[in-house]
């Protein structure tokens, strides 16, 4: 019990983080003049070389344990550059072209492409409690997107699309962290997941050729974003994944959205209607009937 309640507290611990971080990142975008192809490729190697000098400090050689086996080092590349990299770019990218409400709610709907995966894999269909799940959440989604009004998007579809490409990128790093999490610890995974993540985003968007230079207020908010979104978050998160299991950790992850929803309405002026909460609550939803204990999608 007493490992369930510490997986539990760690998962929501990490959501709220990841809220307070994509609150943050909202400020940076719309007050601070950041783009997402500059913030992130910083946010993530700061972040790396912060936690593998840790790792360094704390696990000496072992911090290089990931790469002794080609098995192992493939999977690591994996799990860190087209999961973790790759969900926190298009996070902050659907943030940035909607809000951080939008970003956090369409991120929580990854258990939707782990089912899907976990049907493939095991080729058997889904459960009709899984079908109904997965409509609550395109329910949820929708009124999200509409705000109740099916004749008009309220954000850009480039936002969606981001958001839903951030959820299958979170889906990835889930399943493949699992394993690697059994031989190694948190904190050596994601300092490498991070660093390699950002030299290989580095060179992609040349984040030094935007010749732009923050304000103090814009300094803390990147500091903020490392410290808090990066190495608390995902350690957190990822600490309560190996403790009770990723979809467990996804459905106490709903902390993430919540904090989102309540910063940027009171703080940046976010609009929050009805529509929102309806489609918070059916996510919601979504997620207690995927998570469920005799789900063939539980753990």
């Amino acid at each position: 019990m007493n490992k369930k309640l510490m997986g539990a507290f760690l998962s929501i611990f990490g959501g709220v983080c990841w809220g307070l971080s994509g609150s943050m990142g909202q400020y940076l975008f719309s007050y601070e003049g950041m783009d997402s192809k500059w913030l992130v490729p910083i946010r993530l190697f700061l972040a790396g070389v912060i936690l593998l000098v840790f790792s360094l400090l704390k696990h000496g050689k072992k911090t290089f344990s990931p790469f002794q086996t080609k098995k192992d080092a493939l999977l690591t590349l994996a799990y860190g550059i087209p999961g973790v990299a790759f969900s926190q770019f298009l996070y902050f990218l659907c943030i940035q072209l909607s809000n951080a409400g939008i970003g956090t709610i369409l991120q929580s709907t990854s258990p939707v492409p782990i089912l899907i995966m976990t049907c493939i894999l095991l080729r058997r269909k889904p459960l009709a409690k899984e079908i109904i799940s997965i409509a609550m959440a395109l329910c949820g989604v929708v009124l999200l997107v509409t705000h109740g009004d099916f004749s008009n998007l309220s954000v850009p579809v480039s936002s969606i699309i981001a958001g839903v490409g951030s959820a299958f990128c979170i889906t990835l790093y889930n399943i493949l962290g699992e394993p690697l999490l059994k031989k190694y610890p948190v904190e050596i995974l994601q300092g490498w997941a991070f660093l390699l993540g950002g030299i290989l985003m580095a060179f992609l968007f040349r984040p030094w050729s935007y010749h732009y230079v923050p304000t103090p207020m814009g300094l803390f908010g990147i500091g903020f974003v490392v410290v808090v979104g990066n190495v608390l978050a995902f350690t957190t998160y990822m600490s309560g994944v190996k403790l009770i299991g990723p979809v467990k950790s996804v459905l106490f992850e709903y902390s993430e959205p919540v904090t989102a929803a309540i910063i940027t309405t009171g703080l940046l002026g976010n609009t929050f209607t009805i529509w929102d909460a309806l489609g918070m609550v059916l996510i919601f939803f979504m997620l207690i009937g995927l998570s469920g204990k005799h789900s063939r999608y539980g753990d």
